[in-house]
């Protein structure tokens, strides 16, 4: 399965635990799809630029280390406990789910796992 094929698999993972306001570790989201962690970076990439590109809450600020943190390529927000606030907050169940091609193109468009001057260049789109 290609990266912007199991982003699009994620999507609905993540959607479901902001509606039940639930954080997710990397190994649990890993072991949900079948995929070691330290993958995952690669696998959230395609949803992070999405959801710049989109304007969209960081849905990928759900998924943290042991530590209770996104891991170094999540640039969406400094602030994480607002980030969270916004995912919870969003009705992502009210959202269709975006196609594997939404999310190839969103990183083409837009590569920002680790980059935060995807931030702002999101801002300009």
């Amino acid at each position: 399965m290609k990266v912007h094929e199991r982003a699009a698999q994620i999507w609905p993972l993540l959607s479901f635990a902001a509606k039940n306001r639930q954080i997710l570790t990397y190994g649990i989201v890993g072991d949900l799809i079948g995929v070691p962690r330290f993958a995952l970076a690669q696998l959230l990439e395609p949803i992070q630029s999405y959801c710049l590109l989109n304007k969209l809450p960081a849905l990928t600020v759900l998924v943290v280390n042991k530590s209770g943190e996104p891991g170094v390529g999540f640039i969406a927000s400094e602030d994480i406990p607002l980030a969270q606030h916004e995912v919870f907050e969003f009705p992502w169940l009210d959202t269709k789910t975006p196609l594997p091609e939404d999310f190839q193109d969103a990183v083409k468009r837009l590569p920002s796992c680790g980059k935060p001057e995807a931030v702002n260049l999101s801002k300009c789109t």
